[in-house]
């Protein structure tokens, strides 16, 4: 990365602007958790409503236990397991976390963003929220290339090149006796168990980020066939077909990619074929984005 980049997202972030910042995930919307008038312009800027919540990137734990009022023995061992990392760690906010980040909410969601390029800039800024750098509700950025198409190269973004995870982080309640899987990641249950040795439930929960029922979507339909590559229901459409690798590890990086290459002119919607091996808790983060993505599974 060209220092003078880095210092000019700096000056933005700085001046209360927001700024592309890649991660290991995907690329999120970022600014500084201590200026309301930058936080605010995140939500204008996504055309995201003010009830959907951001996650604060931290640079490391003791950043993490500023944003909080209660940082737990089992929230120590989490962050230092998978920190810098996909996991976020919803949280009982600091009294100085603004209402507009946690959307009037009193937890806050926290992660350690395990990039080199990110970790920098929080360093010099401190705290950054950011959600991901995508209109509301649509596919999310593995690229640079992929923030500058969606807004139209209005926002400052640095190139910290694709995405490695490509899908976004596991999001946990932490609590004294158990753990909350709010949204699945590539960080699965069984980790989370071996770790925690607490009780790890998944519930569907208001606090996390990407809670609603459509989101990620592409810019045509998209429809899930479970291995017909010929469904009799888009028999009459254009379409292009996504398959993912049989392998998990491999499925999520280029799923986003994959959704946005397949919205070409000349097709109508897009098919993605799951197969019957493409199953189990490391699957769950992927079919977790694309039931979300979705406009009907056939």
């Amino acid at each position: 990365m060209n220092s003078a980049e880095l210092q000019k997202a700096i000056a933005l972030l700085n001046s209360a602007q927001v700024v592309g910042m890649p991660t290991e995930t995907v690329y999120g919307l970022a600014a500084k958790i201590d200026l309301s008038e930058a936080i605010s312009k995140i939500f204008t800027t996504k055309q995201r409503p003010d009830f959907d919540p951001l996650i604060v990137h931290v640079s490391s734990i003791d950043q993490a236990k500023n944003c909080t009022s209660y940082w737990s023995e089992t929230a120590q061992k989490l962050a230092e397991a998978f920190w810098p990392g996909p996991l976020t760690l919803i949280l009982p906010k600091a009294s100085h976390i603004s209402e507009k980040i946690t959307s009037g909410l009193t937890s806050v969601g926290i992660r350690c963003p395990n990039h080199p390029l990110a970790l920098e800039l929080i360093r010099a800024t401190g705290p950054l929220a950011a959600p991901s750098a995508n209109r509301f509700g649509k596919t999310s950025p593995t690229t640079k290339a992929h923030v500058d198409s969606e807004f139209e190269n209005t926002v400052f973004t640095l190139d910290g090149g694709a995405c490695q995870v490509g899908i976004e982080s596991t999001v946990v309640g932490v609590f004294d006796d158990r753990l909350e899987i709010y949204r699945p990641g590539s960080i699965t249950k069984s980790q989370l168990e071996k770790v925690g040795q607490l009780n790890v439930s998944i519930v569907q929960s208001p606090v996390s980020p990407g809670a609603l029922k459509h989101h990620y979507m592409p810019d045509i339909p998209m429809y899930l066939s479970l291995g017909n590559e010929s469904p009799s229901e888009l028999k009459e459409l254009k379409f292009n077909i996504i398959s993912l690798s049989a392998k998990p590890e491999l499925a999520g990086t280029p799923i986003y990619q994959l959704m946005r290459q397949a919205c070409t002119p000349e097709v109508e919607a897009i098919l993605l074929v799951k197969r019957k091996e493409q199953v189990g808790e490391h699957w769950d983060g992927i079919w977790n984005r694309v039931s979300k993505a979705i406009t009907k599974e056939l």
